[in-house]
């Protein structure tokens, strides 16, 4: 298993991420506000999670082949 290593603004990123998204979607199957409300602000929301993750997600995987490519063994 690779492990990497996240600074606390990352994960906060990462997180927040997924908090727009899973909001959105709950918005999206909640009945709390009109349809139209509910559909913008879902819509809107889970469009901002799902496109920020993206970057986050290549960031932390390429974050990870750097790191790697930086050890090498001792001759």
């Amino acid at each position: 298993m690779m492990q990497r290593t996240l600074s606390a603004p990352e994960i906060g990123l990462i997180a927040g991420t997924r908090v727009a998204l899973g909001v959105g979607i709950g918005l999206l199957m909640s009945g709390r506000l009109s349809r139209d409300q509910c559909k913008a602000a879902g819509v809107a929301l889970t469009l901002v999670g799902a496109l920020t993750t993206v970057p986050l997600a290549l960031q932390v995987i390429n974050s990870g082949r750097t790191a790697e490519k930086r050890v090498l063994p001792a001759a």
